[in-house]
């Protein structure tokens, strides 16, 4: 027989998305109600349980958080955690918040299936042993976020290439640190530079190169997380970027955009940088990475083949690069969108169901979204507000250029209308905010400052959205519309 339980709320997913959908939870329901946090995973922390070990956050820890739960880590506030440290936070957190409410963790089940049951939600789920169980909830939230998985090596022809994937191979140890054969990695994103990045500091000297695709560029880290007295003069708030941004951006003009934003606030080590994905990397650490590669080549692994000599790296546009036999590719392609998603609305008829992933976005982040749209959920708010929802998924399969200044727009839109909703307590609690690197002044200027201008600006942000979503035939709208106008499509 099927076993059956009950709960006020299950969250479905133990990352960083899920842990902000508890730490919001936790804030309306009582001590004696109860929590169910079902993982897949052995413990708490979502894709950083399966990440690379050597990874480490791209910005200040303090904001990585559930919340504004604060760290224990005694470091400097510009250190950059590691993937064990994360994972200690996470943890804490979670210890943090049962002070408050009944937490149940069913680590190591998988989520089935939801349908509605007595006005809430009936969750079946799967044990590790493969038993079924049954949970009834008050609500349901699945935090898949991002849905990131892990990248296998790279399948390639030639059998004198050793191809290897960062989930599974540590560069600074076993075999790849112990032998001196050329290394190529592929990709120029965050994995690429914290892979060079470990390649390049522990074996100076070694041939380090990259095969770039078309190049990304990042967020300088020292413009806007700068040290010292800058923090009270200097620098570039995350809120007024995004203002600034929301402006420049009409849905159409991205390549302009993606120029300004490289001359003004862009770093990486490769000439050319194409691609902006919300990374964010110091100067010191790019010029480290650029004076380490002996080559960065632009284009796009095909296929690795023998030839009589050595190994050519075939390149999507006919090119090939010929490398020593015995090099190592390390597959560092794009993380993001790796995972495909079905499509499912941020919520259902009643909003009894939260569903966070990229299929039906309302956030630049997903951590945002298990943060404020949990409080929107138990508010009973998330049915009453027009909030946009984007098919970032599908964006990002036809446009990356155009996705990250489509996230920026995005979360402004909605945030100006959440504001409106909420008691500004749910604003005050939200250590995730990267102006919160600032002193108060600075920080409580420009949250005013937004409080006064949001209205003004919604019907531009608005016009910005439809326009991608016409553009680019993607989802984008208010939910209603947004399923309406799939019904129709469907037929």
């Amino acid at each position: 027989m099927t076993t059956v339980d009950s709960c006020d709320v299950c969250i479905v997913g133990a990352g960083l998305a899920g842990l902000n959908a508890l730490f919001a939870a936790s804030r309306y329901l009582r001590a004696d109600q109860k929590v169910v946090l079902l993982d897949r995973r052995p413990r708490v922390g979502g894709m950083w349980v399966d990440v690379y070990p050597y990874v480490r956050l791209h910005q200040p820890h303090g904001m990585f958080t559930a919340g504004n739960i604060a760290w224990t880590l005694d470091r400097d506030p510009g250190y950059l955690a590691t993937k064990d440290e994360v994972l200690d936070h996470f943890a804490h957190c979670l210890a943090q918040i049962r002070q408050r409410v009944q937490v149940e963790e069913w680590l190591g089940w998988s989520y089935v299936s939801d349908t509605a049951h007595d006005g809430g939600v009936r969750v079946v789920c799967r044990t590790g042993s493969g038993d079924d169980h049954v949970l009834e909830t008050g609500r349901l939230i699945k935090a898949y976020g991002f849905g990131i998985g892990t990248n296998d090596p790279l399948q390639v022809s030639s059998t004198r290439v050793r191809s290897v994937s960062p989930d599974f191979c540590d560069m600074r140890g076993g075999e790849i640190a112990a032998d001196t054969a050329a290394v190529w990695i592929i990709g120029s994103g965050k994995t690429a530079m914290d892979t060079a990045h470990a390649l390049i500091t522990r074996n100076p000297g070694r041939e380090i190169n990259m095969l770039a695709g078309s190049g990304t560029f990042f967020s300088s880290r020292d413009r806007f997380f700068p040290d010292g007295a800058q923090r009270w003069w200097g620098g570039k708030t995350l809120s007024a970027l995004s203002g600034e941004l929301s402006h420049l951006f009409d849905g159409t003009n991205e390549h302009e955009v993606a120029r300004w934003m490289r001359e003004r606030f862009g770093t990486g080590p490769t000439a050319r940088a194409d691609n902006f994905l919300l990374g964010v990397l110091s100067e010191a650490e790019s010029r480290t990475i650029a004076a380490g590669l002996g080559e960065a080549v632009m284009g796009h692994l095909v296929d690795a083949v023998d030839a009589d000599d050595g190994v050519d790296l075939v390149l999507d546009d006919g090119a090939a690069k010929r490398v020593p036999a015995g090099s190592w590719l390390v597959n560092c392609t794009g993380y993001l969108g790796n995972t495909e998603q079905p499509y499912e609305p941020y919520t259902n008829d009643d909003g009894t169901v939260l569903s966070i992933q990229t299929r039906s976005a309302t956030m630049h982040f997903t951590s945002y979204e298990g943060y404020f749209m949990t409080h929107l959920m138990m508010l009973d708010k998330l049915r009453d507000i027009p909030l946009y929802a984007l098919d970032l998924q599908e964006l990002l399969h036809r446009s990356k250029a155009v996705m990250p200044f489509a996230m920026f727009t995005l979360a402004r839109y909605n945030l100006g209308l959440i504001a409106d909703a909420v008691p500004v307590g749910v604003f005050n609690e939200c250590g995730l905010d990267f102006d919160r690197w600032y002193p108060w002044h600075r920080r409580t200027a420009a949250a005013l400052w937004f409080m006064r201008t949001h209205r003004g600006e919604s019907a531009g942000l608005r016009h910005t959205l439809d326009t991608i979503g016409e553009r680019f035939e993607v989802r984008c709208g208010p939910l209603d519309s947004v399923l309406r106008a799939s019904a129709v499509a469907a037929g």
